[in-house]
């Protein structure tokens, strides 16, 4: 793996962190925030293995497109489409004023973050991570 993967996997594994951080906050938690954090940590997790697998990708948020990229056969489980549009809707939807994150938002997104981080992380052939 090269250092640039390895740059891409620490940026996402600080995203997780914060959203954990958030999701779990007892005092003033920020729900956008979480939503926001759990997206990226997707969306860079994503990117790492484009990059591994030496795929060029376009400057995007939309976790469906990248996958698109690393699934080019359109083989995808729907469920998956589905969970990666929840995550990039949670994080521009809930970053501007007219709609907020609930906890509950905020713990779906941290769910599905902690799911698929562990698919993209097995993918690249890292260790699990708590």
């Amino acid at each position: 793996m090269n250092k640039t993967v390895r740059e891409w996997v620490a940026k996402a594994e600080g995203d997780f962190a914060s959203a954990r951080r958030e999701v779990r906050a007892r005092k003033d938690p920020n729900f956008d925030a979480a939503c926001f954090h759990a997206q990226q940590c997707i969306e860079k997790l994503m990117k790492a293995l484009l990059l591994h697998r030496r795929v060029s990708f376009p400057k995007t948020h939309d976790l469906v497109t990248l996958l698109q990229l690393l699934e080019p056969g359109g083989q995808c489980p729907a469920v998956l489409v589905e969970e990666l549009r929840f995550l990039t809707r949670a994080a521009v939807a809930f970053r501007y004023p007219g709609e907020a994150a609930t906890r509950k938002d905020a713990r779906e997104a941290y769910r599905l973050c902690e799911r698929l981080r562990k698919l993209w992380r097995q993918r690249l052939g890292l260790r699990q991570r708590r």
